[in-house]
């Protein structure tokens, strides 16, 4: 008599344990590492402004560089974001404005100031001042209006041309009565056109827009220009403008920025310091517009990080998951190198981990039936599972991948009126935080998945129940066709899951979530087709085919 072969089952035995190690390993990996399609992981935030410049640093630097307006704003952001080094700079720029009480009203020192010192008296206060009260007094403005009358500049020559035009739609013409604001504001723009502290490419716009409103002698666009100015020259000092219209490309930007100004002021030192931190207010601009206070609020995580950071953050244009588990500290400097590979390896990991696991949890449980049952428990069942988690978790881990762009309550645009006639009505606050999944949406999908796969072993282990017992082929059809109802269980427990879920969330005891709910629903539906498809259909054909000879017989 031959002797069993018990090297067998220490081989599959070795084998289930291997699969499963790596296949629980490579599930982790990508599970916790730090890349997303839509969405960036605070982890290469980290990553990327690790030996950076910090905003405490930037500051110090402003400093060097006797801006202390702009060092200002970048202070308060630096305090803002709870930059460590926020309190020694502090120190030494209350230290620098006692020292150079003259650059304080201006927020710096800039040779193109000479024309506008006219406006500056005895009483003028030794504080940040905005620029436009330096030109709010008429002899300030005539001053100025001299100077600049002698400019060889064909664009500061058509912008102040523009005074001249009666047809205004929300300033008072400016050589009415009430016309000071946008007498004002003409001439500041002149002057930061006349001195060079427009971008390149912020001058030739703003050039044509002036130029076309005295061709047509209609204000147009030009107006919302003179309108941001107003906003901005309202709010900031001389230097603390012209760096902020230094790194504006377009006159879309400056809008952009100053409507940031009107509808989320609170937020000005932080957005102000990342525009000048990446010398990009267009990226920093278009990323609020788009994503709102949360958006500022990943501005101020990244400002927290280091300039590497920001910059991320601004080229990215993507919203910040805010993960509550462990991450890849050290998997965040592939993923900033390799993005695209990063995204690539952490979905085959999951993909094969996934596979490992099944197949080793099929060859434990199942490979003493496989030999009995040919055919009922094929292999790609695993491959095919695994597939279905793979695209499963890739939903799941990208918590933007579905969510349509929706309109955020920073894309709202005021409609100012004419100045000094009536007040600008308020903005309507549009709601547009979505809640990312949390850890009990996570975890209530698990629940429904394990229940399916407890329903999907179930099922397999009745199959080869009916294939064990010493019975006639078509009593075995039978057998089968009794089991129908177990064979769609799936299915019932499914439905089940999401009542139990919508019921739950109506009577308040869980948090509304119709993700988790529906969910069962579809790992049911996922269940049942893998058990009546892949199992039960084939076992019936092998079964018809064995009663065919028997019953001919």
């Amino acid at each position: 008599m031959p002797k069993p072969d018990t090297a067998l089952p220490g081989a599959i035995s070795v084998a289930w344990i291997a699969g499963v190690l790596a296949g629980l390993a490579l599930l982790a990996g990508a599970w916790l590492l730090p890349v997303n399609v839509k969405s960036l992981n605070p982890a290469l935030l980290r990553e990327a402004g690790r030996g950076t410049q910090s905003v405490a640093a930037f500051a110090r630097a402003l400093l060097d560089l006797d801006r202390p307006g702009p060092a200002q704003l970048v202070l308060e952001a630096a305090r803002t974001v709870n930059d460590p080094g926020a309190g020694a700079v502090g120190v030494l720029c209350e230290d620098y404005l006692k020292r150079h009480r003259d650059m304080v009203p201006w927020g710096g020192w800039d040779p193109a100031l000479e024309p506008l010192l006219v406006g500056r008296t005895a009483a003028t206060p030794a504080e940040p001042t905005p620029v436009l009260k330096f030109l709010v007094t008429a002899p300030a403005r005539d001053a100025m209006r001299k100077y600049l009358s002698v400019s060889r500049l064909p664009g500061v020559q058509a912008l102040l041309k523009t005074g001249e035009l009666t047809t205004t739609q929300r300033f008072v013409p400016a050589r009415r009565p009430g016309g000071q604001p946008l007498d004002a504001v003409i001439l500041l723009t002149a002057y930061l056109w006349q001195t060079e502290h427009l971008s390149p490419t912020l001058q030739r716009e703003v050039r044509a827009l002036a130029e076309t409103a005295v061709a047509t002698g209609q204000m147009g666009p030009l107006e919302d220009f003179y309108l941001d100015i107003l906003t901005l020259g309202k709010r900031l000092n001389w230097v603390q403008l012209s760096e902020l219209l230094r790194t504006a490309s377009n006159p879309g930007t400056v809008a952009q920025f100053a409507h940031l100004t009107r509808v989320a002021p609170e937020h000005l030192p932080v957005i102000y310091t990342a525009a000048l931190l990446t010398r990009s207010a267009d990226g920093v601009a278009r990323y609020l517009i788009a994503f709102g206070k949360p958006g500022a609020e990943n501005l101020r995580l990244a400002l927290a990080s280091g300039e590497g950071a920001v910059r991320q953050l601004v080229t990215r244009q993507a919203p910040v998951v805010h993960a509550s588990g462990l991450e890849f500290e050290f998997g965040a400097g592939f993923v900033l190198r390799h993005p695209e590979l990063a995204v690539l390896a952490k979905y085959a990991a999951f993909l094969l981990g996934a596979f490992l696991l099944l197949r080793s949890i099929d060859l434990r449980l199942f490979f003493p039936e496989e030999k009995r049952l040919p055919g009922a428990f094929p292999r790609m069942g695993s491959g095919v599972l695994a597939s279905i988690l793979t695209f499963i978790f890739f939903v799941f881990s990208e918590p933007f991948l579905l969510k349509a762009a929706a309109a955020t309550d920073y894309q709202v645009r005021l409609v100012v009126p004419i100045l000094g006639q009536t007040a600008a009505p308020a903005a309507k606050t549009i709601s547009t935080t979505a809640p990312a999944m949390d850890i009990a949406t996570i975890l209530s999908i698990t629940v429904f998945a394990a229940l399916q796969v407890g329903m999907y072993v179930i099922c397999l282990l009745k199959l080869a129940e009916v294939d064990r017992q010493p019975l006639p082929a078509a009593t075995k059809l039978e057998l089968l066709a009794n089991e129908e109802n177990l064979f769609d269980g799936g299915l019932y427990v499914g439905i089940a899951g999401t009542a139990t879920a919508l019921v739950l969330q109506v009577l308040g005891v869980i948090e509304a979530n119709l993700l988790a709910a529906y969910s069962s629903n579809l790992f049911g539906i996922i269940c049942v087709a893998l058990v009546k498809i892949r199992h039960v259909r084939s076992y019936k054909r092998k079964l018809i085919l064995e009663a065919k000879p028997a019953v001919a017989a």
